[in-house]
């Protein structure tokens, strides 16, 4: 597994985890939780040492798993959490980044990580009633008292990642992007490269469309995120299957999987992105760390890169209320 830079001299290795599945979100949680402390060391093992988790996640219980799977080799791994939220009985109740809250969550994660400094720590979303530069002046007092290494912003727009880093600079943004959700590139993305900002996408697989397993009239039972995202419909899916034939007609060619493909096509657009597929199962470790070895040619790239274009894209990546809370 090769590295790459993000911001501010930030290492990682180039397929990231994101461990938000093993505790929420895609259908029943595991039973055992011992076996998910077991897939991220093996991940690790294979190289994949760039950790994504945040307070939200369970809540709570998800950074409690990464941080007891990572005790072992926490000089060998980058873990990135998230404030933001303001969580109520075990549930999100809108947004919180004020400037007290952002210390609160910053103790209280770093005591459920088990760890003396974040690595990462991002904005989850962007708070519409506090300025994002009180924001990134919070977290760089946390990044002078040694509790923080690196500031963070997820799914933030253009103009508010430039004052945010006027502030104090920012690492690495993180958004949704892959194959089939394209909206990075207009502005987030020349803003990055013009700023020397690493780009962290999450969902790079389609939130698992590009694995290939979801079907064309699928249903998703409760707990399961994509129950509530348009794209998941079944009328949304039978069109958007023309757009994973012709993915998984380009893997065959190269004798790889649609998924390598799709994380293999994120890794060429920049030398500053590192995709962070989520995944419960070691065989699915050892495909995604596959990708970074899978070199595409300018032709497969091209070809890649008119897919959206050609074939369109069914449905939104969030429901309504979901797309009011990003690119803010």
């Amino acid at each position: 597994m090769h590295t790459r830079k993000l911001g501010q001299g930030l290492e990682v290795s180039a397929i990231g985890l994101g461990a938000m599945g093993m505790s929420m979100s895609y259908g029943p949680n595991p039973g055992d939780r011992d076996d998910m402390i077991g897939v991220l060391r093996y991940a690790v093992e294979r190289g994949i040492t760039f950790i994504d988790t945040a307070e939200v996640y369970g809540p709570y219980v998800n950074e409690e798993l990464v941080g007891e799977a990572i005790a072992p080799t926490r000089d060998q791994v980058a873990v990135a959490t998230k404030f933001g939220w303001n969580i109520v009985d075990g549930r999100m109740q809108g947004t919180d980044s004020r400037p007290e809250q952002i210390r609160r969550v910053a103790d209280a994660s770093l005591a459920r990580l088990g760890v003396d400094a974040i690595d990462l720590f991002y904005q989850h979303r962007v708070d519409p009633d506090v300025p994002i530069e009180d924001v990134a002046g919070a977290v760089g007092e946390l990044v002078a008292a040694g509790k923080v290494k690196h500031f963070g912003l997820s799914e933030a727009g253009a103009q508010t990642i430039r004052r945010a880093h006027a502030v104090f600079p920012v690492t690495a943004v993180q958004s949704e992007y892959s194959l089939w959700t394209r909206d990075p590139e207009a502005e987030v993305l020349p803003t990055l490269a013009e700023l020397g900002i690493g780009f962290v996408p999450f969902s790079p697989l389609g939130k698992g469309f590009f694995t290939g397993t979801v079907t064309p009239g699928q249903t998703f039972g409760a707990g399961e995120i994509r129950g509530t995202i348009p794209r998941f419909e079944a009328e949304n899916l039978a069109v958007n299957q023309a757009l994973l034939d012709r993915v998984t007609a380009l893997a065959d060619a190269r004798e790889a999987t649609p998924a390598q493909v799709a994380l293999a096509w994120l890794l060429a657009q920049t030398p500053f992105i590192a995709p962070i597929p989520g995944t419960r199962r070691r065989e699915r470790i050892d495909e995604n760390a596959g990708a970074a070895a899978l070199r595409l040619s300018a032709d497969d790239i091209t070809e890649l890169d008119g897919l959206v274009a050609a074939l369109g894209v069914a449905g939104d990546r969030y429901g309504e209320a979901g797309m009011k809370m990003v690119g803010r």
